[in-house]
């Protein structure tokens, strides 16, 4: 079993997908979480009452990981609520479904956006995090990235090359952040629910399942939230000695045998 009990993660981007995945099992083996939302507060308190549900306290805490103070404020309520943080994953992100052959459909304000949310944002809170894992003499960065930053595929160029950084900006923050804090990363490749299924359109998202099914390594139609929130927990707490690393959870999706659609 993992050592979870009583640690203190911040998730953010949690009110639904892995997000909600993600703080769902930590309760469920006894850990506080800090669950961050920027629109969806009633899919986010439901979630927290899901977690208080294992005998658990859930934060709940809307903020933008895109803007400095909201940031700023989700670590300061984390820590007058609970006095420390153990764990951070950065998991908010977004993106724009443009095919790549099409270089006209993404304009330079995408770009940014994207940036601001999956690069900027998630170095901004492992920075604000950072003192308070220190002090408390341990700590875990766990960045959720994309098989998409890895292969050069997805939902749109800027997509891709956001993740690619974030996967650089892993090794980074492992090599500074060192010896208290660990920095990992966890690349999922087709996530099965709604917000791959609305951004792609039903259509191309069956497709997607039905390529990935008979065409991968594992014959899966992609992977579940659940799927990549194991993965993270592992990560979390339970990869002792390994930091700077990239984890594909994408049931065989990069050996090429089927099309490369990332979450």
């Amino acid at each position: 079993m993992l050592p979870i009990k009583d640690t203190v993660t911040i998730v953010t981007g949690s009110s639904s997908g892995i997000g909600a995945a993600t703080v769902r099992m930590l309760a469920e083996n006894g850990g506080h979480v800090v669950i961050n939302y920027s629109k969806s507060a009633a899919a986010a308190n439901q979630v927290a009452e899901d977690c208080r549900a294992f005998g658990v306290e859930a934060l709940v805490c809307q903020a933008d990981v895109g803007n400095e103070a909201d940031r700023l404020r989700l670590v300061d309520e984390t820590m007058k609520k609970f006095g420390r943080i153990t764990g951070l994953v950065n998991n908010a992100g977004t993106t724009v479904f443009v095919d790549h052959a099409n270089l006209g459909g993404l304009s330079e304000d995408d770009f940014h956006k994207i940036y601001g949310l999956n690069v900027v944002g998630a170095f901004m809170m492992t920075r604000a995090c950072e003192p308070h894992m220190r002090a408390g003499g341990r700590g875990s960065v766990v960045n959720i990235s994309s098989v998409a930053g890895v292969m050069g595929v997805g939902s749109s160029i800027a997509y891709a090359a956001s993740k690619g950084a974030l996967n650089t900006m892993t090794l980074s923050l492992a090599r500074v952040l060192g010896p208290e804090i660990r920095v990992n990363t966890v690349c999922p490749g087709f996530v099965i629910g709604e917000w791959l299924k609305q951004g792609m359109g039903e259509a191309r998202y069956e497709a997607t399942r039905e390529a990935l099914a008979k065409g991968t390594a594992l014959h899966k139609p992609g992977g579940t939230a659940e799927d990549m929130a194991e993965a993270v927990l592992w990560f979390l707490y339970g990869a002792r000695h390994i930091t700077g690393e990239f984890l594909l959870t994408d049931g065989g999706q990069h050996l090429g045998q089927a099309p490369l659609i990332a979450r």
